[in-house]
Order: C-alpha cells, then sequence, then structure tokens
C-alpha cells in the first residue's frame, strides 16, 4: 500500500490552539496510507518580494516540505473573518518567486474550529479564492465549519457526537488525494 504524504499547515501559532489541538486529532482519524506532518510556518520572516532572490532557510525548507508532500490540509482559525496573517505570509513565500509555486497542483483540503458560531466560514472562503489562484485542486464537499463546543474534543480527540462528522471530511479528503495525486 502506497502512503500519501500530507503537509498540514495549522495558521494559529498560539499556545493551546484550537486548530492545533484539531490537526494532531485530525491525524488519529487518518487511515494508514495518509501519513500527516505538520508543516512549520511560525519561523517564517515577513514576506518581502526582495527577498525571492535569496529567500531564507526556513522558507526554503517549507517550500521544500510541501513539494515533497502529495496533499496539503489547511486548519485555519478565523481572524476578523478572514485567515490569519502568519498564514497569508506562509501562502505568499511558498508561492514566490513568481513561476516558483511549491503550491501549485497540491490537493488542498480546508477544515477548521472557532469558538464563534459560523466556525471559520469566511476564513475558509477566503482561503479557497487564494488557493484557486495558487492553482491548488480544493476539497469543496464537505465543508467543516466547526463550532467549539463542550465534547468536541475528547483527551486529544474528535468527540464521540463529533467524530463521524470529522472522520465524513477525512475519508472524503483521502478520495480527493487520491484522484489528485496521480494527475
Amino acid at each position: 500500500m502506497t502512503a500519501f504524504r500530507i503537509g498540514v499547515i495549522v495558521g494559529s501559532l498560539r499556545k493551546g490552539s484550537f486548530n492545533q489541538k484539531l490537526a494532531n486529532a485530525l491525524q488519529k482519524l487518518a487511515p494508514p496510507d495518509l501519513e500527516l506532518s505538520l508543516l512549520r510556518i511560525d519561523d517564517l520572516p515577513l514576506y518581502n518580494q526582495d527577498d525571492d532572490i535569496n529567500q531564507s532557510a526556513s522558507v526554503k525548507r517549507l517550500k521544500k516540505e510541501i513539494v515533497e508532500s502529495d496533499g496539503i490540509i489547511f486548519v485555519t482559525p478565523e481572524y476578523n473573518r478572514s485567515i490569519p496573517g502568519v498564514l497569508k505570509n506562509a501562502l505568499d513565500h511558498a508561492s514566490r518567486p513568481f513561476g516558483e509555486s511549491a503550491w501549485a497542483k497540491k490537493p488542498a483540503g480546508v477544515i477548521g474550529v472557532s469558538v464563534g458560531a459560523i466556525g471559520t466560514a469566511c476564513a475558509q472562503q477566503h482561503l479557497r479564492t487564494i488557493l484557486a489562484y495558487l492553482d491548488m485542486p480544493t476539497m469543496g464537499q464537505p465543508e467543516a465549519f466547526l463550532h467549539l463546543r463542550e465534547g468536541l474534543f475528547d483527551d486529544g480527540s474528535i468527540g464521540n457526537l463529533s467524530k463521524p462528522f470529522v472522520q465524513n471530511w477525512v475519508n472524503n479528503y483521502v478520495v480527493w488525494v487520491k484522484k489528485h495525486a496521480s494527475n
């Protein structure tokens, strides 16, 4: 059985991040043929086009990890009805210089959790617009705008009430990766 390497990017740097918890819980739901690994974005400098000709070691590392991945899962919080700056910074770095994007053709999944009633719906919509431009085939359904409620997490896993929904999302992403990774 061939394993698919999936990079997971969490758009939150906060200690105790709900989205980091979600990313860790997704690893437990992944089937054996999906290897999820967290990609670090907290050490990237702020994007500056002047640096395109001499990208930092952390940017080169991130781009290499993306290229070596068969797909990418974005686990994003919602800040002010959009994606966090740290996530946009990572997207910009790995897409540059022009014509050398590491993102192109990588099948993407988008998921997130928030204390707000609409989950991360607005952030995900903005992220999907960016991913379309970056030429990443992004799974459209099922959408997963998770509202943080008691019982969502249970000892580092997804709680029993939410597990079928999140497992369905993971299962659909596996199908999405298999469909697009061979292209």
